[in-house]
C-alpha cells in the first residue's frame, strides 16, 4: 500500500459500536488510538449504534470509560432515529407500546408521543428495541397489540450481537418471535441499519459532505452504507469474516478492508486485476474454474489482508458472471483472519 491516508478522502467517519469500537466492557484493540488519530487529522467522528437499549449519555459514558473521548452529541442511536420516524408517522400524543428499554421510551416521549407498557392501553403503534431483560410476556403482549391493529415498528434487524463473551441473540430474534404470530410476509417499519434513517440522521448531525461508514457486519453496516450511497470500511474485529465476504452480493461488498479502525490511518488497499490474477501489495491471487488461491502471503495481518483483498476482487468479478466460487484454500491460508 502507498499514497495518502485512507481518511484523507473523507470529511467524517461514522462508526458502528458493537464489534468495532468495543466488545462489551472493553475497547477493541486500537480503537481509542484510532479515534484520536482521526481527530488529529481533522476528520469528524460519529458513533452510530443499532442498539436502542441505552441512552446517548450512557453510550458516551461507556466510551469515555474505555478510553474513547466522546460527548453525547457524538452518538446517534437507532432509538433516536426510530422516534423521529414514529413522530413523522403518527399524530402528536399518540400512544406507543414500548417493547424495549426505558431509554427507548424516553426518546419516544421526547418526540412528542406517549409511551405505554401494555396492549390494554390501546396503542396506535408498537416499537421493538433491543432489551437484554426482555420477557416472553412482553413479546406476546406486543404481538397482541399488532394483531389488534397497531402499526409495527422496530429499531433494527440485527439477529446477533458480538460481545466479549461471544455472539449473542440480537433484536432480530425478538422481531422474528413476534412475526410468526402475524400474516406471512409481515415486516416492521425500521429506522436502524441497513435502512437509511439512522445514517441520514448521523450525516445531518455532523454536517458531513463525504463520510465513510466503518462496520463489522455486511448485512447491516455495509448494506446500510450502500443504501445511502456512502463508502464503507469493513473490519475484522466483530461478527462477520472471510466466508461472509466471499459470499457477499453486490450490496454487501465494502469499499475498503482493514483489520481494525486504524486502517483509516493507513493508505487504502488497491488490487490490480490482470486477467485471472490480481495483485495487492506483494500478495497475488489467482482464480481458475471458480477456485481462488493466494500466494506471497506472510505471517502478518496486513499482508494477509492484501492477499484477501486481491482474492475478493477476483471472486466478486467471477461471481457476478455466474461462477460458483470456492474460496476454501484462501480461508485456510489466511490463518490470522477469521
Amino acid at each position: 500500500m502507498g499514497g495518502k491516508l485512507l481518511c484523507s478522502r473523507y470529511d467524517a467517519a461514522l462508526f458502528d459500536l458493537d464489534g468495532v469500537i468495543y466488545l462489551g466492557p472493553r475497547a477493541v484493540e486500537g480503537a481509542p488510538e484510532g479515534i484520536d488519530g482521526l481527530r488529529a487529522e481533522g476528520v469528524k467522528v460519529g458513533f452510530v449504534t443499532n442498539n436502542a437499549a441505552r441512552a446517548p449519555q450512557a453510550v458516551a459514558d461507556h466510551l469515555t470509560r474505555i478510553g474513547v473521548d466522546c460527548d453525547p452529541a457524538d452518538v446517534v442511536t437507532s432509538a433516536q432515529a426510530s422516534a423521529r420516524m414514529l413522530a413523522e408517522a403518527l399524530p402528536v400524543g399518540a400512544r406507543v407500546l414500548i417493547s424495549g428499554t426505558t431509554a427507548l421510551a424516553a426518546e419516544v416521549e421526547a418526540a412528542g408521543l406517549r409511551p405505554v407498557w401494555s396492549s390494554k392501553d390501546g396503542p396506535a403503534a408498537v416499537i421493538q428495541g433491543y432489551d437484554p431483560d426482555m420477557t416472553w410476556p412482553r413479546v406476546t403482549d406486543a404481538a397482541h397489540a399488532v394483531q389488534a391493529g397497531a402499526r409495527w415498528f422496530a429499531t433494527n434487524p440485527d439477529m446477533t450481537r458480538p460481545t466479549d463473551l461471544g455472539i449473542e441473540p440480537g433484536l432480530g430474534t425478538q422481531i422474528a418471535a413476534l412475526g410468526v404470530c402475524l400474516e406471512p410476509g409481515s415486516e416492521p417499519e425500521m429506522a436502524g441499519k441497513p435502512f437509511p434513517p439512522l445514517l441520514r440522521e448521523t450525516v445531518r448531525r455532523l454536517s458531513a459532505e463525504h463520510p465513510i461508514f466503518v462496520g463489522d457486519r455486511l448485512d447491516t453496516d455495509v448494506e446500510g452504507a450502500c443504501n445511502v450511497d456512502m463508502d464503507s470500511l469493513f473490519v475484522f474485529t466483530g461478527a462477520h469474516g472471510m466466508r461472509d465476504l466471499f459470499a457477499a452480493g453486490a450490496r454487501w461488498r465494502p469499499t475498503h478492508l482493514g483489520y481494525d479502525i486504524r486502517a483509516l490511518l493507513r493508505p487504502a488497499r488497491n488490487a490490480e486485476i490482470d486477467g485471472d490474477s490480481a495483485r495487492c501489495g506483494a500478495a497475488v491471487a489467482t482464480i481458475t474454474g471458480g477456485r481462488v488461491r493466494t500466494g506471497g502471503v506472510k505471517a502478518d495481518p496486513e499482508d494477509q489482508l492484501d492477499a484477501l483483498w486481491a482474492a475478493l476482487r477476483l471472486a466478486w468479478r467471477d461471481a457476478d458472471r455466474g461462477a460458483e466460487i470456492d474460496a476454501t484454500a484462501v480461508v485456510e491460508t489466511l490463518d490470522l483472519l477469521h
